[in-house]
């Protein structure tokens, strides 16, 4: 169904109160129509549905965004210096006026662009004018369900439920990267000046916490147990349920407690352990439901860890499969062959393209050993952990070498020119064949992890016909989990607190996240106290989700974005010693192991947040600048 209205606007938070035009995605098996009335188009359930669909193509698909896409803002990558087009460049030089379209003559970004709509086009989707566009396309849905005469109880909830869940997580994403914003949740008159003042973060979170519970309570676990879902059986799995709901209620609770944003609302730099408590509720009542075998959610096997984010050989399958909770469509195959495949090797070595995305050293660090333990200095022999740095690849968290190519693995697995043979095996080393500041690695690693170690120009695993799709989800299980971890913890002040009604404690959620991996259980060392437990959690997040698009976000609300050392971006350096071991790369020595600073980010107390429009702040005197900018 299209067009239901015939106006278009201009995107942004000044114009995206104003009137809106929706393009909607077809609904079932119905015939595309001209322009309908509102009485038309709200009257029934596939008509309603119609209208709904449009706001899941107002979800940007990051991974997948431009050429190539850069999602990972924190101390976690590094670009190599061909380009510096990328938002991150921007962000290394302070400059987070970078994330809009008015400083980005690339139209690169995600979060802003000029030209955006909801059609399949991944080039058009951006976070900024499309969460306007979908939250007033929600508040005149939700204003209009009184039409809705022609349908179920069951119908009415579904649309209800939608609509609510989008309102807010529209909202909410806003607000973790502004701060409070008006919560807008009525159809505004487009006739009438703006006063809506800036409510504080706390203010905003819990208007976005009614609408994600309200949600919980209207959909279901399964649209596949419906009788609207049965139309599209098989067929739901991005249509918003309650545990995405869930998921987010508890997300955005969490938010609210972090010391960023209790700051921002009461001036303590704490937690806020009510929050928190909440939370832990949220991500508890989620957890029975997906444990139980309620919600058809669950862990994927380690074998298959990378059907979290991409797919090869499977017709363009979405990546995700049971772990994936929310995620966007992915606007037309084989969107990711080219672009963010590419990125992630060195050129011309492995293959073509100059913009590259490095993991940093220092993050690489957060990979402990594979008996849990942390690595405190990687210069170091630690007896505890076992890590020898003569052997630094040996005994690792799993996820390292799932992750991360380090000097001497395999990279190439097919038939290479005989000229070209030695760069089979990874040169990472310092002056390696691999190490490049401007088209290859900085750093002395590469990122792996969203791709499989056949995309190469000699193994064509990015070629069409391997049917390659990197997608990223925007929530996944593990990540509750997490989070579940961090919210018991500071609501109980400890690592055994517990949410009630559901049988787990943090560190229990932390140990069912390492046992996927084969990772060791949190030591007894970092459960004697919540500073010390803390410290595990944060190294679990770095590592379960690293290059996921958290540690950005996650740095700012726990107010480390501008203390070092998470303002160091390094690189690894070191010799080899001896002949390459090829058979088993963890088992080869070297030599003058070290580290060395790349980058340092000079950062002050504005960059916690990212600054708004100066077209949108200039408005009305209500709507005010975020501090510093």
């Amino acid at each position: 169904m299209k067009n239901y209205f015939k106006h278009i606007i201009k995107f942004s938070f000044a114009i995206g109160v104003m009137i809106m035009i929706s393009s909607c995605e077809k609904y079932l098996d119905r015939e595309d129509e001209s322009i309908v009335s509102e009485a038309e188009a709200f009257k029934n359930f596939t008509n309603f549905q119609g209208y709904t669909e449009e706001l899941y193509h107002c979800i940007p698909d990051f991974t997948n965004a431009y050429w190539t896409n850069s999602w990972n803002w924190g101390d976690d990558e590094i670009q190599s210096t061909a380009r510096d087009f990328h938002f991150l460049c921007k962000i290394e030089n302070g400059d987070f006026w970078g994330w809009q379209s008015e400083f980005d003559g690339w139209q690169a970004g995600w979060m802003d662009r000029n030209n955006t709509n909801t059609n399949d086009d991944r080039f058009t989707k951006s976070l900024w004018q499309l969460g306007w566009y979908g939250i007033r396309k929600t508040n005149i849905g939700l204003a209009n369900l009184d039409l809705l005469t022609d349908a179920s109880q069951e119908e009415k909830n579904l649309i209800k439920g939608q609509l609510l869940f989008f309102r807010a997580w529209f909202h909410f994403q806003f607000i973790q990267y502004f701060g409070g914003l008006p919560y807008i949740n009525e159809v505004l008159p487009s006739d009438e000046p703006l006063k809506l003042p800036r409510l504080s973060y706390h203010e905003a979170a819990e208007l976005a916490a009614q609408d994600f519970r309200a949600a919980a309570d209207l959909l279901p676990i399964d649209w596949d147990d419906t009788a609207a879902g049965t139309a599209t059986l098989g067929k739901n799995q991005l249509r918003i349920n309650k545990i995405m709901a869930l998921g987010y209620l508890g997300k955005n609770y969490l938010w609210a407690a972090s010391p960023l944003m209790n700051k921002e609302s009461t001036g303590n730099t704490g937690y806020n352990t009510a929050y928190a408590q909440k939370a832990a509720e949220a991500f508890g009542e989620l957890l029975n439901l997906t444990e139980s075998g309620q919600a058809g959610y669950s862990l994927l096997p380690f074998s298959d860890y990378h059907l979290n984010f991409y797919t090869t050989g499977q017709n363009w399958q979405m990546p995700g499969s049971t772990e994936a909770i929310f995620r966007g469509p992915y606007f037309g195959a084989h969107g990711s062959t080219y672009g963010t495949a590419k990125q992630y090797q060195p050129a011309p070595i492995l293959t073509d393209g100059d913009v590259k995305f490095l993991p940093t050293a220092n993050y690489v660090d957060f990979y402990g050993m594979a008996n849990g333990m942390p690595i405190e200095d990687i210069t170091q022999a630690d007896t505890e952990s076992g890590y020898d740095p003569e052997y630094p690849w040996k005994d690792r968290d799993p996820r390292f070498y799932n992750d991360i190519m380090f000097d001497g693995v395999r990279a190439v697995q097919g038939s290479m020119p005989p000229e070209e043979e030695f760069n089979r095996y990874a040169n990472l080393f310092t002056g390696g064949s691999y190490r490049n500041i401007s088209t290859g690695s900085r750093t002395g690693y590469l990122l792996y992890k969203f791709i499989p170690r056949t995309a190469n120009k000699y193994d064509d695993g990015y070629g069409y016909g391997n049917n390659l799709n990197i997608h990223l989800p925007y929530m996944r299980l593990s990540d509750v989990y997490l989070m579940y971890a961090e919210a018991a913890a500071q609501a109980y002040g400890s690592a055994t607190g517990q949410a009630s009604g559901y049988s787990k404690t943090a560190v229990d959620a932390i140990n069912i996240v390492r046992d996927r991996a084969g990772v060791g259980h949190v030591a007894a060392e970092f459960l004697g106290s919540l500073d010390a437990f803390m410290g595990e959690v944060r190294r679990e997040r770095a590592v379960e989700l690293a290059y996921e698009g958290h540690r950005f976000n996650d740095l700012r609300r726990w107010l480390l974005l501008i203390e070092s050392p998470y303002t160091l971006k390094k690189s690894v350096e070191f010799d080899r010693a001896g002949e390459l071991n090829t058979d088993d790369p963890t088992q080869n020595r070297v030599l003058n192991l070290r580290e060395e600073i790349i980058l340092e980010r000079n950062f002050s107390s504005k960059h916690y947040w990212l600054p708004l429009k100066n077209v949108d702040v200039n408005m009305y005197l209500e709507f005010s600048q975020n501090p510093g900018w």
